[in-house]
């Protein structure tokens, strides 16, 4: 990755919350009492709201209108490649079926890499009325006070945070997973966003994390705060995270979460 100044880091850092910012109150105070799927993805269940788009579109266009050479890739579509390295992955809502139920699970997940590393992170989340930044090397951060994410207990003491497909093969293979690791641990939860459940480790309210089927735009910003706190992210052994697998926690537990997810091939369906 090309070191970037302290200029630029400032100024994507700056752009990345203003935009979460903006979305989040979009969706917070714009949401509609009659709110209903305006369309479907990869199955019936898995559904775009019309705030979905609205937000994208609100971010996007904020994005342009100050760095119109950046790339950008975005959940409900926005794809565009850019000249300037710099590129911009965005969930405008990642926890949508918890949006279209009133559940307070939900966010706006903006990360801006250059040349292919994640540079900036924002994660805002206004249920909570919290907002997860952080900076590749500078730290990690909740509404200011940055972040240290202390050792992992015992496997057998572990909160584990995990989420399932809208495919039902994909589903069905997620819970065989489920059920053969449930034992192991304290318990496992299923909050409905990633990007929260990766910003939780972070922050200590989950001992680790792990998913299948985490698009870029799922775990981006995710993956850079709960690094940038002290613990440990990647995919399968000795690979990123990625669609295959997501997995986070303290070292020491990550390893342990990691290999028991590699013996039950939890990267496949």
């Amino acid at each position: 990755m090309t070191e970037p100044t302290a200029e630029l880091t400032a100024e994507l850092l700056d752009l990345a919350l203003e935009a979460a910012r903006r979305a989040g109150a979009l969706l917070r105070d714009g949401r509609p009492a009659d709110l209903g799927v305006a369309a479907t993805k990869s199955s019936s269940v898995d559904v775009v709201t019309e705030m979905d788009l609205a937000a994208e579109k609100l971010i996007t266009e904020l994005i342009m209108s100050r760095r119109p050479d950046d790339g950008l890739l975005g959940e409900e579509g926005a794809a565009s490649t850019g000249r300037s390295g710099v590129r911009w992955v965005i969930d405008p809502l990642d926890g949508t079926v918890n949006y279209l139920y009133g559940l307070p699970t939900w966010c706006v997940s903006i990360a801006a890499e250059l040349d292919g590393e994640t540079l900036v992170g924002v994660v805002e989340v206004p249920p909570r009325a919290e907002t997860l930044h952080a900076v590749r090397g500078a730290g990690a951060f909740l509404n200011g006070r940055q972040l240290r994410r202390g050792p992992a207990p015992e496997m057998a003491q572990a909160l584990i945070g995990t989420g399932f497909g809208y495919l039902r093969e994909r589903r069905v293979r997620q819970a065989a997973v489920a059920r053969e690791l449930i034992p192991r641990f304290r318990d496992i939860r299923r909050a409905g966003s990633g990007a929260i459940d990766l910003c939780d480790v972070a922050i200590g309210r989950l001992d680790g994390f792990y998913e299948r089927g985490l698009h870029p735009w799922d775990h981006a910003a995710g993956v850079l705060v709960v690094t940038e706190a002290g613990a440990l992210a990647g995919g399968r052994p000795g690979a990123p995270a990625s669609d295959e697998l997501t997995v986070a926690a303290p070292a020491g537990l990550f390893e342990l979460l990691q290999q028991a997810l590699e013996e039950l091939g939890a990267w496949h369906d």
